[in-house]
């Protein structure tokens, strides 16, 4: 019933690609997927980058990989989206429309490239579409943030089962219906979604948020599992901590 998905792009493929980290990921979910699928977008060389998505196919880590710019142009059309509306934040929402538009399961899970499940074990995916399939107007779902409990119980609106219930979407992890999101949801605004970060532009979490928020959706937040988001290491100072994290995480 669910797709497992994740992205990766120049700065962060190799720890997606290479090493445990990708297993460890999709392990921690405490789920049996239908699919698991790597998004990659944005790299400098993609018959490397593909050498390794091809070697995590062939060890059954993932099923499939999809090269986000292949897919770009008709991921535009389908959901009447021009590449000039995103305002600078093209590269932080193409990988996630691509995702949906090309998901065959009735769920979809997406995790950010530097965000991984805690260790909880915690069934919330299943508890999750048990309240989907019973509740038209809950359609996102996630664990907590960081550990942030008190944060998403203080955002929160009402509360469900093990779940928090409110507004608000992340791109860094969501758990929704695919059918939904398959519409053309993603051209709308709602005073309140402009808190996302202006160097995203009118990215793909923002345009979401407009969305729920016009038309009073919501997303449950769970109560007992949360997920750990770092920023992998980028700049010149932290690259022999990036190349030694890459080293210690190979599988």
């Amino acid at each position: 019933m669910v797709t497992f998905e994740t992205k990766c792009y120049e700065n962060d493929w190799e720890f997606i690609l290479k090493g445990s980290y990708l297993q460890q990921m999709i392990a921690r979910c405490n789920y049996r997927f239908a699919k698991r699928t790597v998004l990659i977008n944005n790299v400098n060389d993609i018959e490397k980058v593909r050498h390794y998505a091809e070697k995590m196919v062939r060890k059954h880590v993932i099923d499939e990989y999809y090269l986000v710019d292949d897919y770009a142009q008709k991921v535009l059309e389908h959901f009447d989206v021009s590449l000039s509306s995103f305002n600078g934040g093209y590269y932080y929402s193409i990988a996630e429309l691509t995702g949906i538009l090309l998901c065959s399961t009735p769920y979809l899970l997406h995790f950010s490239s530097d965000t991984i499940p805690d260790n909880s074990r915690s069934p919330w995916i299943k508890d999750a579409i048990a309240v989907f399939e019973e509740r038209q107007d809950v359609i996102a779902a996630n664990p907590v943030w960081n550990f942030n409990y008190a944060e998403a119980k203080e955002e929160s609106i009402d509360s469900l089962r093990n779940f928090y219930l409110g507004y608000g979407f992340s791109d860094q992890c969501y758990l929704v219906k695919t059918a939904c999101f398959k519409q053309r949801i993603y051209n709308e605004k709602h005073p309140l979604s402009e808190r996302y970060p202006q160097y995203g532009g009118e990215l793909f979490e923002k345009r979401v948020d407009s969305y729920m928020r016009n038309h009073q959706l919501y997303r449950i937040t769970s109560m007992n599992a949360s997920y750990v988001h770092e920023n992998f290491p980028k700049n010149k100072q932290e690259r022999f901590r990036r190349k030694l994290k890459i080293l210690l995480n190979r599988g």
